[in-house]
């Protein structure tokens, strides 16, 4: 991660005072919660002991409007995690006024050469078991999956095959499917193109411009924008904002990581939606709850929530 900057737009914790926000997609299951590994938490927020790091996080996310999260899965053990919260907030763990968490199964780009077979086995079992969201759970899509050349940890020939059989389990499941996307466009769309996009799909932290938004908004693709649209060099980013409509975006923090202006360098976390929200709102010229009754009922249909 690097340095603190200020944000371009939306640098005020504004965002919170509205009611409504979806974090559409974070990692609060790993196990870099616990404070073991990734960016440091902001001053004040370390004491907490590692047993209630996830409870402390989410309390803060109620407290800043937040209503719903979506905890997505990387492979079968953080898949098997974000299940497990997901399941601790359906009996109401974290209290009646918590934010209700929802979960995904996937195998991430970077850990492709592993192959799919655990997780989709994970995610067939799950469904088979009832916790899908269609039969009362709180499982809602497949993902995130997808192709990453920028860092290429696995091979593109084994990251195309395994992002192709989880577009096939989205369609076969009649679950949503959330892609990540990196300095791969022409081989994902090639993918997409191969298998067909599934109804629900959206694009996680959009990290394309213009071009490669509307590209997704032409197939039918909802577009998910996180804390980078506050970072100063991401000027392409917030032309994509600019671009895209507002019934066809999501706004996520994918926490721990990517934390917004001000918070840059510093761990991620759901609380923080509500600024990358406040941010997209300035680019756009809305009011913040505009922005926020839009993507929550975004998020809403995409998932079924």
């Amino acid at each position: 991660m690097a340095g603190r900057e200020p944000a371009v737009a939306g640098d005020a914790e504004g965002g919170g005072s509205v009611t409504g926000w979806v974090d559409s997609h974070c990692h609060l299951q790993d196990d870099y919660v616990t404070g073991d590994r990734g960016p440091k938490a902001d001053p004040g927020r370390e004491s907490v002991g590692p047993a209630t790091l996830v409870e402390a996080a989410i309390a803060r996310a109620a407290e800043c409007g937040v209503t719903e999260l979506v905890c997505v899965g990387t492979g079968p053990e953080t898949s098997e995690g974000a299940i497990a919260l997901a399941a601790d907030s359906l009996s109401g763990r974290f209290g009646v006024d918590a934010p209700r968490v929802w979960a995904t199964v996937g195998l991430h780009p970077h850990d492709a050469s592993r192959g799919t077979a655990a997780t989709l086995e994970l995610l067939e079992s799950s469904v088979a078991r009832g916790a899908a969201r269609a039969a009362g759970g709180r499982l809602v899509a497949v993902g995130e999956c997808g192709l990453d050349y920028h860092y290429d940890h696995s091979p593109r020939d084994a990251q195309r095959r395994a992002f192709a059989d989880q577009v096939a389990a989205a369609h076969r499941l009649g679950l949503a499917l959330v892609i990540h996307a990196r300095d791969a466009w022409r081989d994902l769309f090639d993918v997409l193109g191969a298998e067909g996009v599934p109804p629900r799909t959206v694009l996680h932290c959009f990290t394309g411009g213009a071009d490669e938004a509307r590209r997704c908004l032409d197939e039918g693709i909802y577009v998910s924008f996180s804390g980078i649209v506050t970072f100063k060099n991401a000027e392409g980013i917030r032309d994509a904002v600019r671009l895209c409509p507002l019934d066809r975006m999501l706004v996520e923090t994918d926490s721990p990581f990517l934390a917004p202006a001000p918070h840059r360098g510093h761990q991620n976390e759901p609380s923080y939606v509500a600024i990358v929200g406040a941010a997209v709102a300035t680019v756009k010229g809305l009011d913040a709850a505009d922005v926020a009754a839009a993507t929550t009922a975004n998020a809403r249909a995409l998932f079924g929530l």
